[in-house]
């Protein structure tokens, strides 16, 4: 019996509740919309089922891939021969307590944002127009227009690969730019707490409406994408970079350097993998030979 087809069976057993996608298309989980098939996919919506999924697997010697909700995720064409566990709605957790917001993994950062302008609590405005789930944004330390995870977040409960539950806190949460403790992929983060700051509700919508309307007058928002391709260059801008080079505009099948914001990669119809992966390579040599600098990506990949 194949391996998947025995996961499968034995997860069946073990946790009836738990819902599972074989052959599940991940176009339809990042907001590249790109991405061939998981051969397996678990979309557990408590931290017992999440549990469940990873103790089974472990038995079996699989090893999972966790994702949140794509919004930083390129997957290759062919697809991902694994098991896919991926936090939904159902990791749903979310209130208040004085200065404290708790949010579970699945939680959208723009419900979270809203939770905390409502309990007049200021420091999550940034996040207000990232279109990812709290469990992704702990993972890789999201930020924008000088905010992020890292500097709010204080306790993370998460899973191990094999489902010992941990909660992590201060220096082992090891936030850096775009990095955490849950960047190599090891863990499953299950919810997080955050420590924010009493404000006005009136100065936060403000804030917010400010970020929102900068996000839409520069960011091609009408286009799938994974927000910002490459990281920030130290002393540079990689978007700047790349409109010097002219690469503006530039295609390679269905994949574009955007026209409105250079640092996006649009999937402008039809794109592939294949696609972004040659804009992306095309982007790095030109910035590379042009200007010297050497541009590394900040989207994740899966699959190649």
């Amino acid at each position: 019996m194949d391996i998947y087809a025995k996961l499968t069976e034995d997860l069946q057993k073990a946790c009836p509740t738990l819902e599972l996608r074989e052959n599940e298309p991940m176009a339809r989980h990042t907001t590249f919309r790109i991405g061939g098939p998981a051969r397996l996919m678990a979309l557990p919506k408590s931290g017992a089922e999440a549990q469940a999924a990873l103790q089974t697997a472990a038995g079996l010697g699989v090893e999972p891939i966790f994702v949140g909700n794509g919004s930083n995720l390129l997957v290759a064409d062919a697809g991902v021969t694994g098991f896919v566990v991926k936090a939904v709605d159902g990791l749903g957790e979310l209130r208040c307590e004085g200065n404290s917001l708790y949010a579970g993994a699945g939680v959208l950062l723009s419900t979270l944002s809203g939770l905390a302008r409502d309990h007049s609590l200021t420091g999550l405005e940034f996040a207000h127009g990232i279109p990812g789930s709290v469990g992704g944004a702990v993972t890789m330390n999201a930020g924008a227009y000088n905010g992020e995870m890292g500097a709010v977040v204080r306790e993370v409960d998460c899973l191990e690969a094999d489902g010992t539950r941990r909660t992590l806190s201060g220096d082992e949460l090891a936030f850096s730019y775009r990095h955490s403790a849950f960047s190599d992929g090891r863990r499953f983060v299950l919810g997080a707490r955050m420590e924010l700051t009493p404000g006005d509700p009136v100065s936060i919508q403000m804030l917010m409406d400010d970020f929102g309307n900068r996000r839409r007058h520069k960011q091609p928002l009408n286009l799938p994408s994974a927000g910002s391709t490459f990281k920030r260059p130290e002393g540079y801008f990689a978007a700047a970079l790349i409109d010097e080079c002219k690469l503006k505009g530039t295609t390679m099948g269905g994949a574009q350097v955007s026209k409105k914001h250079a640092g996006f990669l649009v999937n402008a119809g039809g794109a592939t993998c294949s696609d972004v992966l040659a804009l992306v390579d095309l982007v790095r040599e030109t910035v590379l030979r042009e200007t010297g600098v050497a541009l590394e990506l900040e989207v994740k990949t899966l699959g190649i």
